[in-house]
């Protein structure tokens, strides 16, 4: 039994980096259920990896800070499926070669571009594909984190910009369900191993301690916020709309966890 439905579906997966992220880990779940993947990335490097991990599908340029190329996405998509049943939006960028700043002395050209790229993009996208998303089933889903009310220094200025995503999330919602049924949906999971994590500022002792605020001692993992994804694309989630499903093992409600009050 094919339980999420989603056989011979089209679906868009944007932001594949390599066998680590999140986006691949999602397509390999949405291949594994009979979809028809399509993926589009930044850079030609990028999409050298892609066509190693998936060689029958199709692999589509598209850097989304320039709205031609998502213009041109949307032509060489329609060009090849003549419906999309889902977008999974799993593109973030944040600049940190400043290094470590206070919130307060965030450059404001490294703030704007990542609102441009992480936020930005979702809005962009989903607008390109609106006639082409199936309008009864279609269903975007983005990637967000577990929290953006959480301070944390080293993350800086990406969760106010995850807060704005998350916000958008919303407002698609609504607005798109003025002509259609089209779902907009985000996955929030707690902190990842992924190599986009690698280039934030002590991610490593944030993760450790992570780990040990999750209720089963274990950090989420990567197959586990894919599975989310897919089945918020599919037809089972149909009830689940302008919602940021978090998943983190517990861990939102278990900061004064014994083991961390005390040390042990």
């Amino acid at each position: 039994m094919n339980f999420l439905q989603l056989d011979g579906k089209n679906i868009l997966v944007m932001g594949v980096a390599n066998r680590k992220s999140v986006a691949w880990q999602t397509a390999k779940v949405l291949l594994d259920a009979g979809a028809n993947v399509l993926f589009a990335v930044r850079s030609e490097e990028r999409a050298v990896t892609v066509r190693k991990l998936a060689p029958e599908s199709s692999v589509f340029l598209c850097d989304v800070e320039h709205q031609i190329q998502i213009d041109s996405l949307k032509e060489q998509v329609t060009g090849t499926v003549d419906k999309l049943h889902g977008i999974v939006h799993s593109i973030a960028f944040a600049d940190y070669s400043a290094g470590w700043l206070p919130f307060h002395e965030t450059p404001r050209g490294a703030f704007l571009q990542a609102v441009d790229i992480s936020c930005f993009s979702l809005i962009a996208v989903s607008n390109a594909f609106r006639e082409t998303l199936d309008p009864e089933t279609g269903s975007v889903v983005t990637i967000s984190i577990s929290t953006t009310r959480m301070a944390a220094e080293n993350y800086g200025y990406m969760a106010p910009v995850k807060a704005a995503m998350d916000s958008s999330v919303c407002f698609l919602a609504k607005s798109f369900s003025r002509f259609s049924h089209v779902r907009f949906n985000a996955v929030c999971p707690g902190l990842l191993k992924t190599s986009a994590s690698a280039g934030i500022p002590g991610y490593v002792d944030s993760y450790l301690f992570a780990e040990k605020a999750t209720l089963r001692k274990q950090a989420v993992n990567t197959e586990e916020v894919a599975s989310t994804v897919a089945f918020l694309l599919s037809p089972r989630s149909s009830g689940i709309n302008s919602q940021g499903i978090v998943i983190d093992a517990g861990m939102g409600t278990n900061y004064f966890d014994d083991e961390l009050v005390n040390g042990r």
